[in-house]
């Protein structure tokens, strides 16, 4: 069934006809003025100086607005072909829809099945992009960039990565702090998050991940930030979905050390251009991939240090540790090796055998949560996880 979603100007509100309607993802549009007023601004661009000063933009024509439209939607198309080229089937928002309805002082946009999410990953980065252009409006760029002056240094990441690996002929661990999950729920009650960071780094973590997500995994960069301060000295990486160059300059304020991207949201223009910030800000980049397109477009890309392979398909969150190993093949293990990229394995890691399994296919590293946050004691966790004691 079709829903209806009304926006009244000027506070947008929800009005139901006596129906049972879908969830209503809202989309940024431009509205009719906005519109006009961006028209007017192309305009004055093409005048000069004096004549800016001594000329006000006529109003705007049909025509002109119809093509504005049309500017609007050969973008969001141009977009999706770029998305599509490279295996990407995450759309980053939802899509234009059809054109707005006018009666009395209401518009109307009628929902279509294209603006509902595809999976629950297609859902996060939805919210997150509405998410993060709300705390752009309220932190601006030039913020954080004054703010950074005060930030505490960034720690070597993938120094205490292989340091690790070296000193246990393990994996070396990054331990993730996570309340909960939208395939798992909520996974500890009592979470306290600078606790569950000091018993990680007892217990022999390497790096600490930190889910700051809010809506789907009731994570904070609150608790970043709180781990960062508490004197802890294991790295840190945010687990964030990343859509926006300003959310690296953010985690790099809050304390992180480290950030994740998703190759599965993420065109190959966008990795290099954060990879980019990244080194500039002292960040280091785990990219993260989930299949074989995904891995071979990331060993394209020059720069890029720390890859991390997870076995949970983040479409359907199904987790298969097998995929690891499938990744690692001999050609993409030699490229690997020949640009010195460390590996991390991610998900689906429970015992000694799943965390040997992993290592013999070719990992460096693992990321592990669910199995060590859900433990009592998350230090005894982590030696029932390698089968050792692996503190110092």
């Amino acid at each position: 069934m079709e829903g209806v979603t009304a926006l009244m100007r000027p506070m947008p509100v929800s009005i139901k006809f006596g129906v049972t309607l879908p969830r209503v993802y809202l989309k940024r549009s431009t509205p009719n003025y906005f519109r006009k007023h961006n028209a007017c601004l192309i305009h004055a661009q093409q005048l000069d100086s004096k004549e800016i000063s001594a000329t006000v933009p006529p109003p705007v024509t049909d025509s002109q607005e119809n093509a504005l439209k049309l500017q609007e939607s050969e973008g969001v198309r141009l977009q999706q072909e770029v998305l599509s080229s490279q295996g990407i089937t995450i759309r980053r928002r939802p899509p234009t829809g059809p054109p707005l309805h006018y009666v009395g002082p209401f518009e109307f946009r009628i929902q279509n099945e294209g603006n509902t999410p595809q999976n629950i990953l297609e859902e996060i980065v939805w919210y997150k992009d509405v998410e993060v252009a709300q705390l752009k409006g309220k932190k601006p760029l030039l913020a954080l960039k004054k703010a950074l002056a005060n930030a505490l240094p960034t720690r070597d990441f993938i120094g205490a990565l292989k340091a690790a690996e070296q000193r246990t002929g393990l994996p070396g661990l990054i331990a993730e702090v996570k309340k909960a999950s939208p395939s798992r729920g909520v996974l500890r009650e009592d979470f306290n998050p600078v606790e569950i960071a000091k018993a990680y780094e007892k217990g022999g973590a390497a790096c600490l991940s930190v889910l700051t997500d809010e809506k789907f995994f009731q994570g904070s960069f609150e608790n970043l930030e709180a781990i960062r301060n508490a004197g802890i000295q294991c790295p840190l990486l945010c687990k964030e979905f990343i859509v926006d160059a300003w959310q690296l300059f953010y985690a790099r304020v809050k304390g992180a050390d480290a950030v994740l991207l998703i190759a599965g949201v993420l065109p190959d223009l966008d990795i290099k251009y954060m990879i980019k910030i990244c080194k500039m800000l002292g960040l280091t980049a785990l990219v993260e991939v989930h299949n074989e397109r995904e891995m071979d477009r990331v060993l394209g890309i020059d720069g890029i240090e720390l890859v991390g392979i997870n076995n949970r398909d983040l479409e359907t969150f199904t987790v298969d540790i097998s995929n690891t190993k499938k990744l690692l093949d001999a050609r993409r293990t030699e490229i690997i090796r020949e640009k010195e990229i460390i590996v991390v394995g991610e998900s689906g890691l429970f015992t000694p055998v799943d965390i040997a399994f992993v290592q013999e296919a070719g990992v460096n590293a693992v990321l592990v949560g669910e199995s060590l946050v859900k433990q009592p004691d998350p230090s005894k966790g982590i030696a029932d996880l390698f089968g050792k004691d692996i503190s110092v």
